[in-house]
C-alpha cells in the first residue's frame, strides 16, 4: 500500500500528540477547538472514526488511531470471556493490559503503553514503535501477515458476578436440539401406524380363528342349550353356572349377595363363591351383558365366549407389542403371533376349557408385561425409578388383598418381603467411590442384609397375620421331588394328573419341529451371557453407559432384557416341574424368541463375542435381524398355514347323548331339593346344567372340599355297603351317580387310576416293599351295587341308567329283606 508524505507526517504528528493536524493543543484553561476531520487518501475522515468515541471527545481510556473504513472497532471482551476468531484482515496483538487488534495485512495497533508488535520473518517481536513511542512508518505497514496468534483464556477472578456470567455462557453453550426433518417425522410415524395396525389386526384374526374353530369343534350354531353347556366341564361348569345365576338374580347386589352367602351350591355348606372361585369375571360379563342391552340381541353364551375370546385377541396383541418394543420392530411381533397359533396346544387351552381362570388372566398378564417392558426401555436409568415401579407392586398387591377379600396370603408372601427389604438397605446404603475396596465390600454387606430383612419381615408378618399355612402344598411339593412318599389319596391323585406332572418327550419334539425351541436357547444364551458380563463389570466398579448404542454390542446393559431373562429362567424352570404352568411359560417363549432374531444388537453382541473381521459386524446384523425372521416365516407359512385351513374347514361334533339323557332325567323326574353325590367332575356338569345341590366340586383350594371328594369316591373302592352309605348320608345326599368310565377304567398308566389309589390309601394294595397288605372281605362296591342283591339293594335302590351311568336312590328307610 502506497502512502503520501503528507499522510506520513500526519500520522507521525498524531503518534507524537503534536496538534497541527487538528489544532491547537489543550492548555490548562480549556481545549482549543479542535477539527472534526482529516485528510486522508484524498478522503475527508470524522475524528470519531479514528477514535472510536463521539465526534470531537477523547477518550482517555482508548488511544487514537486510524482505521480502515471497512473496519469495525469492538470493545474488548469482558475477563471471563474467549476471544472470539478475527476476522480476515486483522491480527492480534499481546499487551500487559490484554489483547488488541490490529489491521490490515502486517499492519501495527499502539497499545496503551506504547509498546507495539512489530512482525519480522514470520514472528512477533516486541520492541520499540518508533521514537518517543511513535507508531511504525507506511512501508512497516505493509508486511505480510503471518499466522494468527493462539488465543488464550484469562484467568478467572473469584467474584460473583463472573461465576454467574460463567453459568450463563454454560447455559447458552449448550446446542439448541435441531429440528427433526419431515421426512424423519414421516417415516416414524408410518412405521408406528404400520405396527399399531399390524398389531391390533393380529389380535382380532385371532379371536375371529377361535370363534371358527370353535364353531367347527363343536357345531355349537346347531346344538340346543343344554348341549351347548355340556360342553363346560370340570371347573368350567362351575364358572359358567355361576354366570347364569347372576343373570336369574332379580338385581345386581341380590346376585352378589347370593354368591357370598352360596349354600345352594355344595350340601351343608356355605360358601363365598366369590373369594373361593374368583368368580369377578362373571360378574363382570353379567353386568355388561344387562348394560348393554345385550339380552336382546345376542343369547348368554355367546356373549360369553365372545368376550373370552376377545381378551384372547388382547393377549395375543400385548405378545406383539412386547417383543416390538424390545426389539424395535414390528417384524418380531408377527412372528411372536405365529409362534403361538402354531404352537396353540402348549400356549393355551380356549379350545376345550373357555372359562378357566387362567383365560381371563393371562390376558391382563401380557398387558401388564407390555407396559413394565416400555416403562424400564424408557425411564429405568436411575434408582428413582426402580423405586417407583416397587411402590406399583406394593400398591397393586394391597388392592388385591382388599378385591380377594383381605386374603392374609398376600400378605405372606415372600415377595413383598423381598421388595420392603429392598427398598430398606437402598435407604441405607452408603454413597462410597465406585471401583475401591470398600465400595465392594458394601455390596457384600448390602447382599446379606437384603436376604436377611427378607426373611426376618416375612417372619414378622406371619407371627402377626393370622393366615392359612398351605401343608397340602409343601406335602405335594416333598412328593414330587421324591423327598417324602405318601398314601393320601387326595396327594397321589394330584400328582396323577397330566397337568402336575412333568412334561413328556411329545412336548419338546412338538416346540423343536416349530423352530421355537432352538432358536429361543439360542436367544437365551446369548442374552444370559451379557447380563453376565454386565455383572461382572459392575463388581469390579466399571461404570455402564447410559445409552447402549448399536456398535457396543451389550444387549444385557437394557434392563427390560434384564427382566425378562431373569422372568423366563423362574417360569421356565416351574414349567419344568409342572406341566401345567406352560401355558404361562411358552407365550414368553414366543415373544422372547422373536425378539432375539430380529433384535440387531442380539446378533451385534455374538458378532463382537467372535470377532468378526472380514465383514463389518454392523452391516451382518442388520442383514440378520431382517433375514433371519423372513425365513423362518416363509418356513412356517408353508409347513403349517395348511394345517390351520385344513382345521378351519373339517367340521367336527360334541357327541355325548349318555350324558344329554342323564341331565334330562334329572330335570324331570329328580326333586327340586335333592342332593346328588358322585364324582367332582360329574357334579360340575350337573350343577350347571340342572342346579340341583351336589355334595362335591372339582375344586382343590380348599380342605374340606378335597375331603369330601376322597369319601366320594369311596364309592370305587372295596368297602362295605354299610359303610358307603354312612358316608353318603353324612352329607345328606339323596341321589348316587356311579359312571361305568371310572368303575372300568382301563388306564395306560398302572397306579393312577381311582380304584388304584383308593386301595393304596385303604391298605388294599402294597405300594412299595414292606407295605402291609390288608385284605378285604368286599367287592369293589360299583360293581357289586349293579348286582341287586343285599345287602347293597337294602341301602340303595335302582332308579335310572344307561351305557355311562348308573343312578341309585338312596333309602331313607332301610329295609333288611334278603
Amino acid at each position: 500500500m502506497i502512502v503520501s508524505d503528507s499522510l506520513s507526517r500526519g500520522v507521525t504528528n498524531v503518534a507524537e500528540s503534536k496538534p497541527p493536524l487538528f489544532g491547537k493543543s489543550r492548555t490548562r484553561g480549556g481545549a482549543a477547538a479542535r477539527p472534526t476531520s482529516f485528510a486522508f487518501q484524498g478522503r475527508q475522515w470524522p475524528v470519531a472514526a479514528a477514535v472510536g468515541g463521539a465526534p470531537g471527545v477523547e477518550s482517555p481510556s482508548c488511544p487514537r488511531r486510524l482505521r480502515r473504513p471497512s473496519e469495525t472497532l469492538r470493545p474488548l471482551p469482558s475477563p471471563n470471556t474467549l476471544v472470539p476468531w478475527p476476522p480476515a484482515g486483522t491480527r492480534l496483538a499481546a499487551t500487559p493490559e490484554g489483547w488488541v487488534r490490529k489491521w490490515g495485512r502486517g499492519g501495527q495497533e499502539r497499545a496503551p503503553g506504547g509498546r507495539g508488535v512489530r512482525r519480522r520473518g514470520g514472528r512477533d517481536t516486541p520492541g520499540r514503535a518508533g521514537a518517543g513511542g511513535r507508531p511504525a512508518s507506511a512501508e512497516t505497514m505493509a508486511e505480510e501477515e503471518g499466522p494468527p496468534v493462539e488465543l488464550r483464556q484469562r484467568k478467572k477472578p473469584k467474584s460473583s458476578e463472573n461465576k454467574e456470567s460463567a453459568k450463563e455462557e454454560k447455559i447458552s453453550d449448550i446446542p439448541a436440539p435441531e429440528r427433526v426433518p419431515k421426512h424423519v417425522l414421516f417415516q416414524r410415524f408410518a412405521k408406528i401406524f404400520i405396527g399399531c395396525l399390524a398389531a391390533v389386526t393380529s389380535g382380532m384374526m385371532y379371536a375371529l380363528y377361535l370363534s371358527a374353530y370353535h364353531e367347527r369343534k363343536f357345531w355349537f350354531s346347531n346344538r340346543q342349550e343344554l348341549e351347548r353347556e355340556i360342553t363346560f366341564q370340570g371347573d368350567s361348569a362351575i364358572y359358567y353356572s355361576y354366570y347364569k345365576d347372576m343373570l336369574k338374580a332379580p338385581s345386581f347386589e341380590r346376585g352378589v349377595y347370593e354368591l357370598t352367602h352360596n349354600n345352594k351350591t355344595v350340601s351343608l355348606k356355605t360358601i363365598n363363591a366369590v373369594q373361593q372361585m374368583s368368580l369377578y369375571p362373571e360378574l363382570i360379563a353379567s353386568v355388561l351383558y344387562q348394560a348393554t342391552g345385550s339380552n336382546e340381541i345376542i343369547e348368554p353364551v355367546y356373549f360369553y365366549i365372545g368376550i373370552v375370546f376377545g381378551l384372547q385377541g388382547i393377549y395375543v396383541t400385548a405378545l406383539f407389542v412386547t417383543s416390538w418394543l424390545m426389539s424395535g420392530t414390528w417384524l418380531a411381533g408377527m412372528l411372536t403371533v405365529a409362534w403361538f397359533i402354531i404352537n396353540r396346544v402348549d400356549t393355551t387351552r380356549i379350545e376345550y376349557s373357555i372359562p378357566l381362570r387362567e383365560n381371563w388372566a393371562l390376558p391382563y398378564f401380557a398387558c401388564q408385561i407390555a407396559a413394565l417392558t416400555g416403562y424400564l426401555k424408557s425411564n429405568l436409568n436411575t434408582y428413582g425409578e426402580v423405586y417407583e415401579v416397587y411402590k406399583i407392586y406394593i400398591f397393586s398387591l394391597f388392592l388385591g388383598y382388599l378385591l380377594q377379600f383381605e386374603n392374609p396370603a398376600l400378605l405372606v408372601s415372600p415377595l413383598l418381603s423381598l421388595v420392603a427389604a429392598l427398598m430398606l438397605a437402598k435407604c441405607l446404603q452408603l454413597n462410597v467411590k465406585k471401583g475401591s475396596f470398600v465400595a465392594k465390600i458394601i455390596k457384600v454387606i448390602n447382599f446379606y442384609l437384603v436376604c436377611t430383612l427378607t426373611i426376618t419381615l416375612n417372619i414378622i408378618m406371619k407371627m402377626f397375620v393370622p393366615h392359612k399355612e398351605n401343608g397340602h402344598m409343601l406335602k405335594f411339593l416333598e412328593v414330587k421331588f421324591g423327598l417324602n412318599m405318601t398314601k393320601n389319596f387326595t396327594m397321589n391323585w394330584l400328582l396323577c394328573q397330566e397337568s402336575l406332572q412333568a412334561p413328556s418327550q411329545d412336548f419338546f419334539l412338538r416346540l423343536t419341529q416349530s423352530s421355537l425351541l432352538p432358536f429361543y436357547i439360542l436367544v437365551l444364551i446369548i442374552c444370559f451371557l451379557s447380563m453376565l458380563q454386565v455383572i461382572f463389570r459392575r463388581i469390579n466398579g466399571k461404570s455402564l453407559k447410559e445409552t447402549v448404542t448399536l456398535e457396543d454390542g451389550r444387549i444385557g446393559e437394557r434392563p427390560e432384557i434384564i427382566y425378562h431373562v431373569i422372568h423366563t429362567i423362574l417360569l421356565g424352570s416351574l414349567a419344568m416341574v409342572i406341566e401345567g404352568l406352560k401355558y404361562i411359560w411358552i407365550p414368553y417363549v414366543c415373544m422372547l424368541a422373536a425378539f432375539g432374531v430380529c433384535s440387531p444388537e442380539l446378533w451385534m453382541t455374538l458378532f463382537k463375542w467372535l470377532r468378526l473381521r472380514t465383514v463389518h459386524p454392523i452391516l451382518l446384523a442388520l442383514i440378520l435381524s431382517m433375514a433371519v425372521p423372513t425365513i423362518i416365516g416363509l418356513s412356517l407359512w408353508k409347513e403349517f398355514f395348511p394345517r390351520l385351513m385344513t382345521e378351519l374347514m373339517e367340521l367336527q361334533e360334541f357327541y355325548d347323548p349318555d350324558t344329554v339323557e342323564l341331565m334330562t332325567w334329572i330335570k324331570r323326574q329328580a326333586p327340586v331339593a335333592a342332593v346328588f353325590a358322585g364324582s367332582p367332575q360329574l357334579m360340575g356338569a350337573i350343577k350347571l346344567c340342572t342346579g340341583w345341590m351336589v355334595t362335591s366340586l372339582p375344586l382343590y383350594n380348599d380342605d374340606d372340599l378335597l375331603k369330601r371328594n376322597e369319601n366320594i369316591y369311596q364309592i370305587y373302592s372295596k368297602r362295605s355297603a354299610e359303610d358307603i352309605y354312612k358316608i353318603l348320608t353324612s352329607y345328606k345326599a339323596n341321589y348316587l351317580i356311579v359312571e361305568d368310565a371310572i368303575c372300568n377304567e382301563v388306564g395306560t398308566m398302572r397306579g393312577c387310576r381311582v380304584k388304584d389309589l383308593l386301595d393304596i390309601a385303604n391298605g388294599h394294595m402294597v405300594c412299595e416293599e414292606g407295605d402291609k397288605l390288608t385284605y378285604s372281605k368286599y367287592g369293589r362296591f360299583c360293581h357289586e351295587v349293579k348286582i341287586n342283591y343285599s345287602p347293597y339293594v337294602n341301602y340303595f335302590t335302582r332308579v335310572y341308567w344307561n351305557r355311562s351311568y348308573f343312578v341309585y336312590k338312596i333309602n331313607t328307610v332301610i329295609s333288611f329283606q334278603s
